[in-house]
């Protein structure tokens, strides 16, 4: 079965950190972009951060750079998502998806497709 499946969401208190993983079964994640998107209660969804194919670039949005860092093994078929500095801002549920990728390596967060969906991982960022 062809599958995106995340973990490790939680609940932290500001200025702490949690890794998300994203792992892919049934097919071959290095060959596809992946993008972690975000929604918040009452919000519309957001990107905030990508990875190309291979060993692609990366792209992240304004408000997470700095703080949020993607990554990939694709030994383990697996994309992870460092969040540092959490703040209560970045509450919501964690997304992965992916993509065929560009043979050039780039993402991009201005997608509203995608070829593969995770379930979500909820992260909630409170004192």
């Amino acid at each position: 079965q062809e599958q995106l499946v995340e973990s490790g969401g939680g609940s932290v208190q500001p200025g702490g950190s949690l890794r998300l993983s994203c792992e892919a079964s049934g097919f071959p994640l290095d060959y596809y972009a992946v993008s972690w998107l975000r929604q918040a209660p009452g919000k519309e969804r957001e990107g905030v951060s990508c990875i190309g194919r291979g060993d692609g670039g990366t792209y992240s949005a304004d408000s997470v750079k700095g703080r949020f860092t993607i990554s990939r093994d694709n030994a383990k078929n697996t994309v992870y998502l460092q969040m540092n500095s959490l703040k209560p801002e970045d509450t919501a549920v964690y997304y992965c998806a992916a993509v065929w990728g560009e043979s050039d390596g780039t993402c991009t967060l201005s997608r509203a497709e995608y070829d593969y969906w995770g379930q979500g991982t909820q992260v909630t960022v409170s004192s």
